[in-house]
């Protein structure tokens, strides 16, 4: 009963988190799911989460769909790049010890986190779109961008938000609130690669999947409520967001590296 209740509570915050700040609530899933809910393979916590993840973003998806909020061409493109990431990616952390890759998660948290700090926030150009005029400019770094973000979704078996935005923004140029949008597209096909492979190997808890999703929903919808009241305080809330992942990151790493020393 109590495992039950932790993995809905889990799967709430996740999902608030993913509708507050519009991403980033997938890379709480894998400690929450290890530490919290007591999964004891982090290989399972990361295919579990990895399907979770991915229903909860086609969740936003269609919310910023009809705000016109994605660059569909964009998103496909880098999508179908960091497909063939992921497959690696993810077959790749397979084979890696899983107290060494909760530790490098851990390092990867703070890292975001100290970029999400730095992170200065622009304009943009709203009008961007792949066509075959701009093509030339632009396939080849969503292409590259969607690579290597595959990749390392694959390999942590995490959504990806955090790097995907920013790597559409950094490819096209495109406003933060169109690189969310857009994320979310490419969130979901990640995950649901990433959770196809670890399925294979029979590494997803689907019980508990249906538990985190139930408190996903609510959470999410709780989320999106408070992300309209605070909207013009985003950049604070993603400021707050960043120390939490920094705080969970330290904690993943304090956690992992005795286990692989000793």
């Amino acid at each position: 009963m109590a495992h039950d209740f932790l993995a809905v509570f889990s799967g709430s915050l996740v999902g608030f988190v993913l509708g507050l700040i519009g991403g980033g609530g997938s890379i709480l899933a894998v400690p929450l799911l290890v530490y919290l809910v007591g999964v004891k393979s982090p290989h399972v916590a990361i295919g579990t989460s990895a399907v979770a993840v991915a229903l909860s973003a086609v969740a936003s998806l269609v919310d910023h769909a009809r705000h016109h909020h994605v660059k569909w061409r964009c998103a496909m493109v880098f999508a179908a790049a960091g497909t063939v990431g992921a497959v690696l990616g993810s077959e790749f952390g397979k084979q890696v010890d899983g107290q060494k890759l909760l530790l490098l998660f851990g390092v990867l948290m703070i890292t975001i986190a100290a970029l999400m700090f730095l992170k200065k926030s622009g304009g943009g150009d709203m009008e961007v779109e792949l066509n075959f005029a701009s093509a030339p400019k632009l396939l080849p770094y969503l292409l590259a961008y969607g690579a290597a973000v595959g990749a390392v979704s694959g390999f942590f078996g995490i959504g990806g938000g955090f790097l995907i935005v920013p790597g559409l923004m950094a490819a096209t140029d495109m406003p933060m609130i169109y690189a969310i949008g857009s994320s979310l597209f490419c969130v979901a096909v990640f995950g649901f690669t990433t959770a196809g492979n670890y399925a294979l190997s029979g590494l997803v808890d689907w019980p508990l999947v249906g538990l985190f999703i139930s408190g996903g929903v609510v959470g999410g919808l709780a989320g999106r409520y408070a992300s309209t009241s605070l909207a013009k305080k985003k950049q604070l809330l993603s400021q707050i967001f960043a120390t939490i992942v920094a705080v969970v990151g330290i904690y993943v790493v304090a956690r992992g590296l005795p286990a692989l020393i000793g």
